[in-house]
């Protein structure tokens, strides 16, 4: 099989997608962490948008490809490695979660803006959106402990690295988010709980996400 290696930026919720995917098809792989504030010639030759995750493909005869965008990369591997299918396969469920991967892109938006509002007023807006993303996603959870019931998919990649910013603050605003949203509160957990979610960061990451945090001024910060 080709050699893969994931270009990454420690903090990058997209890369952590594509780590995941990686890990759950137990699929070997190289990672090189790019400085996103700095970006070297090399990754912006072979950055069609200048971000990450970047798959660097490989074949046997040392042919290069490079694909980019966090879902184009989680369907190639989908596509093409073995272990657990991440789709139902059901055409009209598979649809269904595709489209709940769009919700996961806009949810992370909403909780981005939350997590680095520097004034209450702009906090409370942010909640006020995310709590809205939260309650269409309790309307559809069923029993778990994930998406779509026993079988940890696609959907779950996606928003793993959302909750993953709520686990490492676990501020009391932070928590009063998930109050009304119990099956929500459970999925997070059972996320935060799995194996491959939990290694497609270093250990490092909630040191820096904090520090991040901090140089933005954010007004979560005063209440850790």
């Amino acid at each position: 099989m080709p050699t893969l290696t994931l270009i990454s930026h420690p903090l990058c919720p997209f890369v952590q997608r594509a780590a995941i995917v990686l890990l759950e098809k137990q699929v070997p792989f190289h990672r090189i962490n790019v400085d996103l504030g700095d970006k070297p010639a090399w990754f912006l030759a072979i950055s069609p948008t200048g971000k990450v995750p970047l798959l660097q493909v490989q074949d046997a005869y040392g042919a290069e490809e490079i694909l980019f965008e966090s879902v184009a990369i989680c369907e190639y591997l989908q596509e093409t490695r073995p272990g657990p299918g991440l789709y139902p396969d059901d055409p009209l469920m598979r649809a269904k979660h595709r489209a709940w991967i769009e919700s996961g892109s806009a949810t992370l938006e909403e909780a981005w803006g939350y997590l680095n509002a520097r004034d209450q007023a702009s906090a409370d807006l942010k909640a006020a959106s995310l709590k809205d993303k939260l309650a269409q996603l309790e309307k559809i959870l069923g029993s778990g402990p994930y998406f779509a019931g026993e079988a940890f998919g696609m959907v779950d990649a996606v928003f793993a690295p959302v909750f993953r910013y709520f686990d490492v603050l676990e501020t009391d605003s932070t928590e009063s988010l998930f109050t009304d949203f119990p099956g929500v509160n459970a999925w997070r957990k059972a996320l935060s709980a799995r194996a491959s979610v939990s290694a497609a960061v270093s250990a490092a990451y909630p040191a820096l996400f904090q520090a991040h945090l901090q140089r933005q001024q954010a007004l979560l910060m005063k209440e850790i």
